[in-house]
């Protein structure tokens, strides 16, 4: 029987794994805990193990034994892979596979209502309801509806159009600039360059990989070219944005406000919890004050659609390397 390891499980994902293992009469091992040097050894006799790390997997011996082990392939039940040493895998002949796929709708939703959250001023209006006790509908929190709005894209993949989509259907004008056209985005969006996009939209949404290329891509320069009155949020990787030039452009007007999924440098506190006030980092502090932030601890992607895609595509190549066959997806580096 092909047996499987699997790390970082959740409670929300193990009905789904038990349901696969018992379709597919796999035997699935797992635990709740990431992958270290301390339990690597729940991996012997596994043909495959499959991770969701919340940071990096550093330590050599942990590649080692997993190749002495017989394992084939790390799987990753998410896109990102840079918590994987890929000097180690190729060193100890280990595939690496990801899931770049499980719902771009779950992500697209979150940042449509992110938006809507900022565009509606619900955070201000509560700050002022719990703070000062003012219930009024004073002039300065008065909306626009969004089909009076340009919304602008950075990247149009899988989870952009589902964006540009949902937008559309709800009447706002939709531009957006990505380095490959494709067309038939076109009934969605309107294709234009990044400037253009930061100049012209009134709600500005990243959805882009994180590459050395597009490191601060939304930096002190690109928050001056947006409108006063714009709103941007980040549902792709915190590090497209210099939080500090963010903040100085909150505190000084520049921007109306930011919807937040990710933060640079978060794998220290979203996704743990009983953190000590000196756990927390002073820009995550600063911008949790503001009324017109909202955050969200990079759960974009957490529906029951996407866990048990996530948890069925993974398991899936897991197998399919196991019979000897080619994943889906397999990681190159």
């Amino acid at each position: 029987m092909t047996k499987i390891a699997m790390y970082n499980v959740s409670p929300v994902e193990v009905p789904y794994i038990d349901d696969w293992a018992k379709k597919n009469d796999v035997e699935v091992k797992t635990t709740d805990k990431p992958l270290t040097s301390e339990n690597v050894d729940l991996a012997a006799g596994c043909s495959s193990i499959s991770l969701k790390p919340l940071g990096p997997i550093a330590e050599e011996i942990v590649y080692q034994k997993l190749h002495e082990f017989g394992v084939k392939c790390i799987g990753l039940r998410i896109v990102g892979f840079n918590t994987i040493n890929f000097d180690l895998t190729k060193k100890y002949d280990l595939l690496v596979t990801n899931v770049p796929v499980y719902s771009p709708r779950a992500i697209a939703e979150m940042t449509v209502t992110q938006a809507m959250y900022l565009l509606r001023k619900i955070g201000v209006f509560r700050y002022r309801m719990d703070h000062d006790h003012d219930f009024t509908w004073p002039g300065d929190l008065i909306s626009n509806e969004i089909y009076n709005l340009t919304v602008g894209l950075i990247g149009v993949g899988h989870i952009g159009s589902a964006v540009a989509q949902i937008f559309s259907a709800m009447g706002a004008k939709v531009i957006a600039y990505d380095v490959a056209y494709n067309p038939e985005f076109e009934p969605f969006l309107t294709y234009t360059d990044f400037d253009t996009v930061l100049k012209e939209a009134d709600i500005v949404s990243l959805h882009t990989p994180l590459f050395p290329s597009t490191e601060n891509m939304i930096g002190e320069k690109q928050l001056k070219e947006m409108k006063k009155s714009a709103y941007l949020i980040n549902c792709a990787r915190g590090e497209l944005v210099d939080t500090k030039a963010l903040i100085e452009a909150l505190k000084a007007g520049e921007i109306a406000g930011a919807g937040l999924d990710t933060l640079a440098k978060e794998s220290s506190y979203f996704g743990h919890k009983n953190l000590s006030e000196d756990d927390i980092p002073e820009d995550y502090k600063t911008l949790a004050k503001m009324p017109n932030v909202v955050i969200t601890p990079h759960s974009a992607f957490y529906t029951k659609t996407s866990i048990r895609n996530m948890v069925q595509i993974c398991l899936n190549d897991q197998l399919t390397i196991a019979n000897g066959g080619r994943p889906r997806t397999i990681v190159k580096q």
